[in-house]
């Protein structure tokens, strides 16, 4: 099993205070510099387009980190596709893969946040049909160097071809999704890896949704090699299971009840937090020997997982504290979920 992490890129730290961003930046390629170090598999950046993130760039960042890194693999978390030129996308992380000399991945997939649609000039009501376009045209973007290609919200490709190409024969694209069914489906049927947010609730929950997946893609003759699964979760490893929870509730729940107010969650309790660190919730919080035996408990529950990123920074950490999580991963996470058996 490969082991990442994911950054939103935080402005802010776990008191609500402005970060300086071109130091925090910097503590961000430095955080990829450390993970590849320490011989985790993959880092992503993720995309939004407000006050709170400076992630709108995630393709500048990767870009800086691929002069820095070695053998990490450097990916999307996620492009919002729907929002983003297809061609453009392609050109970016095309580029991160010539100067990663092969280490690019994309996850596209439609985003949790509306910002992007009135700033990019889209209407909210074409967010799933901008979305399947944009893939289709991507996806031959990706195989065919002249493009033909006849879709409703951008003008045709008649020929262009679209430079420069990836140093990898097929860019890497997976379909980043959270609990549309249609989704699971959609990543069957064209064959593409699947990564599964999931940051709350139990895991186990979503096995009919990723049989669906694995299932529709059989059904369209894609090996089961190539079905791989990643799960984008909530985690923070620290000394001992007191320890993490203790420095990752703040920030967590401040940014969780923040969220909450804008699509009518509850505020974020110590309790719910605690119940969500429990042996079947979604929060990957405690030592390292707690993380890895509830990631393989996961894993067994959705058939077998290809991937798991952590995604720590929710919680506005310090930089300290996030190299010492980013070490702990790497020292014994990583490698006890690299002997695991692999689910194909």
């Amino acid at each position: 099993m490969q082991v990442g992490i994911d950054s939103f890129a935080a402005a802010f730290d776990e008191n609500s205070r402005a970060l300086n961003p071109a130091d925090r930046l910097r503590q961000l390629v430095e955080q990829i510099e450390h993970a590849d170090a320490v011989g985790l598999d993959a880092f992503g950046i993720g995309e939004h387009h407000r006050r709170e993130f400076l992630d709108s760039a995630p393709a500048v960042i990767l870009g800086a980190a691929a002069a820095r890194t070695q053998r990490i693999r450097l990916t999307s978390a996620v492009t919002v596709l729907s929002a983003e030129d297809p061609v453009r996308a392609f050109q970016n992380f095309a580029t991160i893969d010539l100067l990663s000399r092969g280490r690019a991945e994309m996850i596209v997939g439609r985003g949790s946040s509306i910002e992007a649609f009135p700033l990019f000039g889209f209407r909210l009501e074409d967010y799933d049909a901008l979305f399947e376009e944009k893939l289709e045209l991507l996806l031959t973007i990706r195989e065919h160097e002249q493009v033909q290609w006849t879709g409703k919200y951008r003008p045709p490709l008649t020929g262009q071809g679209v430079y420069p190409r990836p140093m990898q024969k097929s860019l890497p694209i997976w379909l980043g999704v959270g609990g549309t069914p249609k989704s699971f489906a959609r990543a069957g049927a064209l064959g593409l890896p699947l990564m599964v947010a999931i940051i709350g609730g139990e895991p186990r929950r979503f096995r009919p949704l990723i049989d669906l997946y694995r299932e529709t893609g059989k059904r369209h003759g894609h090996p089961a090699d190539q079905l791989k699964v990643g799960l984008h979760m909530l985690g923070y490893v620290g000394d001992n299971t007191q320890e993490a929870a203790d420095t990752f509730f703040p920030g967590y729940a401040k940014a969780m009840t923040d969220v909450g107010k804008e699509r009518g969650w509850p505020p974020m309790t110590r309790g719910s937090f605690d119940a969500q660190r429990g042996p079947d919730g979604a929060l990957l919080i405690g030592s390292p020997s707690e993380v890895v035996d509830k990631v393989l408990r996961h894993s067994e529950a959705l058939g077998g997982v290809s991937r798991i990123s952590f995604q720590m920074n929710a919680a506005s950490l310090p930089q300290i504290k996030m190299m010492r999580a980013i070490d702990a991963i790497g020292a014994a996470v990583a490698p006890a979920l690299h002997a695991a058996a692999d689910p194909h």
